[in-house]
């Protein structure tokens, strides 16, 4: 079984600062970062020495940009919605500064109302920010979160297929659907011809607790061989999100990335798929 498939991460989990992200990712030969923050700020507040700064260092360090890990979405859907957009407009804007082609979002937390109060709202919403990233040459990755309207792999599909846009696609993340009480194999089932992206993190069912690709409920490498398999080629992204104290999993943060990414290039091994 082949790839070729491409590893990033989100390098805030290896350090604050920016040196130390890049000379993280350099130690375990990753050559890709999911940038969501850097030197301690939100990617989409970085002013715009700050963004010129961290793009020479990457240049010079050979490291791409996959996506930009935005944290839009990640609010209340009955906050300020045109506040919401402009500031989305802002993660569009940084793709382009950072030279990539996806932006990472989520689907609205929704407190105190059901998932369907809020399906229509959302829907609209993700309607126009799909149409905005299409003028922009952008793809928007939706990311499946606890507690938003697509937390569970049927909600992520009526998002998906209601808006049913070609600029709007899915990053799969198995450790949320099992943090969800969802099945993530289930999940893959329903979502395979919409992903476009993986987040990689695993997590146990029982406790919530999440750990290295494999060692989880997640059903990470049978998810990877069937997506390989259909002929998914792109980007698996590092999401340590392993405690610094935890007995097994834990230290500091380039000790977590490391072991994140040697769990997943296991898996990726035994299934005989090409890293590029």
């Amino acid at each position: 079984m082949s790839g070729p498939v491409s590893i990033t991460g989100f390098a805030d989990e290896i350090a604050k600062e920016a040196e130390q992200q890049i000379k993280g990712l350099q130690s375990v030969q990753v050559s890709h970062i999911e940038i969501r923050g850097v030197d301690g700020t939100n990617v989409l507040d970085l002013e715009e020495g700050e963004i010129d700064s961290f793009r020479q260092q990457l240049e010079v360090a050979g490291i791409k940009v996959s996506s930009i890990g935005s944290p839009i979405g990640k609010v209340q859907i009955r906050s300020d919605l045109e506040a919401h957009f402009a500031r989305f407009q802002v993660a569009l804007q940084r793709a382009d500064q950072f030279g990539c082609r996806f932006v990472r979002l989520f689907s609205f937390y929704h407190q105190d109302e059901t998932p369907e109060q809020v399906r229509d709202i959302v829907v609209a919403q993700f309607q126009r920010m799909a149409t905005a990233a299409r003028d922009a040459g952008i793809t928007l990755v939706h990311e499946n979160e606890k507690g938003i309207y697509g937390d569970t792999p049927e909600r992520c599909l009526d998002l998906l297929t209601a808006v049913d846009h070609p600029h709007l696609r899915a990053a799969f993340d198995a450790a949320n659907f099992v943090q969800c009480g969802s099945s993530s194999l289930a999940g893959w089932g329903l979502l395979a011809p919409h992903v476009d992206y993986f987040h990689i993190k695993d997590a146990i069912a029982e406790s919530g607790r999440v750990v290295p690709a494999g060692l989880g409920d997640g059903e990470i490498e049978p998810i990877l061989a069937a997506a390989l398999t259909a002929g998914f080629s792109g980007f698996l992204s590092i999401e340590p999100h392993l405690a610094a104290d935890d007995l097994d999993y834990g230290g500091g943060g380039v000790e977590r990335f490391a072991l994140a990414t040697t769990a997943l290039r296991a898996i990726l091994h035994r299934l005989q798929a090409r890293e590029v």
